[in-house]
C-alpha cells in the first residue's frame, strides 16, 4: 500500500495538538503497518486461515492486557466522567471486541479455553508489558499515550481500507473484521480517546510530554510487530 496515509490525514479523526505531535513522531512506523504483508493479505482476502487464527488468538490475549491498562488508568483519574470512560473502555475491550473473536473461533476452530492457554509470543508479551508498565509507573499522559495507537491505528486502517475497497463484499473471508474497524462508532471512540489524551497533555510539562510521545511511538512500533508475529506465526526461539 504505497499510498498509506499518515495518522493525521484521515478526515474522520479529530486529532488535537498533542496527538498530532505524537503522530508526526511515529510517522514512519505508522505507515509501515499499512505495508505489512499480513495487512495487505488481510485486506485482499488472500490471508490463509492459519495465520488469521494465530492472530486472533494472540489478539484476544492482548485485549485482556489493554483492558487491564484501561482499568489502571481509570483508577488514577480524578474526574468521575473520565474515570467512567476508561472503565467503559476496559469493558469494551473484553465484551464487545471479543465478540468478533468468538465468531471467528467457531469458524476457525478455537474456544475460549484455547485462548486462555495459548502461549504469548515474544512480541505480544513485550507489547503488553510496555502498556502495563506505562499505566503503572508512567505519568497519566504517558499511560494514555501508550494505549492510544491500538484503537487509532485500527480506526485509520479500517477507514483507509474502506476507502480503497468501497463496500466490503459479504463473501470476503474477513468482512466482519474489516467492518468492525471502519464502523463510525469506532471512529467516535478513537476521537474521544484523543481528547482525553489532550486533556492530560495540557496538565503536564515538556519532560512528561516527551516521555509520553516516546511511549506512543513504541506502541506504534509494537503494532507493526504484532502484525509481524502473526505473519511469521512467531515462537520463542528456545
Amino acid at each position: 500500500m504505497a499510498d498509506a496515509p499518515t495518522a493525521i490525514d484521515n478526515p474522520a479523526i479529530e486529532a488535537p495538538p498533542f496527538a498530532v505531535d505524537c503522530a508526526n513522531a511515529a510517522k514512519d512506523a505508522w505507515g509501515a503497518s499499512f505495508d505489512h504483508p499480513f495487512v495487505i493479505a488481510l485486506a485482499d482476502g488472500s490471508l490463509d486461515s492459519e495465520r488469521f487464527r494465530f492472530y486472533q488468538m494472540q489478539d484476544a490475549r492482548y485485549l485482556e492486557a489493554f483492558a487491564d491498562a484501561c482499568s489502571m488508568i481509570s483508577s488514577r483519574c480524578e474526574e468521575p466522567e473520565t474515570k467512567l470512560w476508561f472503565i467503559d473502555a476496559a469493558r469494551l475491550a473484553i465484551v464487545v471486541e471479543q465478540q468478533l473473536h468468538a465468531g471467528y473461533g467457531e469458524t476457525l476452530g478455537y474456544t475460549a479455553a484455547d485462548i486462555r492457554t495459548v502461549e504469548l509470543t515474544p512480541n505480544n508479551k513485550a507489547y503488553q508489558d510496555h502498556m502495563i508498565s506505562s499505566a503503572a509507573r508512567g505519568s497519566l499522559v504517558e499511560a494514555i499515550a501508550a494505549i492510544t495507537p491500538c484503537p487509532w491505528l485500527y480506526t485509520d486502517l479500517g477507514q483507509h481500507l474502506e476507502t480503497r475497497m468501497g463496500e466490503i463484499p459479504n463473501d470476503h473471508p474477513y468482512a466482519d473484521w474489516l467492518r468492525t474497524y471502519s464502523d463510525p462508532g469506532f471512529v467516535t471512540y478513537t476521537n474521544e480517546l484523543l481528547r482525553h489524551l489532550q486533556v492530560e497533555a495540557d496538565r503536564h510539562d515538556q519532560l512528561y510530554l516527551d516521555r509520553a510521545r516516546d511511549a506512543f511511538t513504541k506502541s506504534v512500533r509494537f503494532e507493526w510487530m504484532f502484525w509481524d508475529q502473526a505473519w511469521r506465526m512467531q515462537r520463542w526461539p528456545v
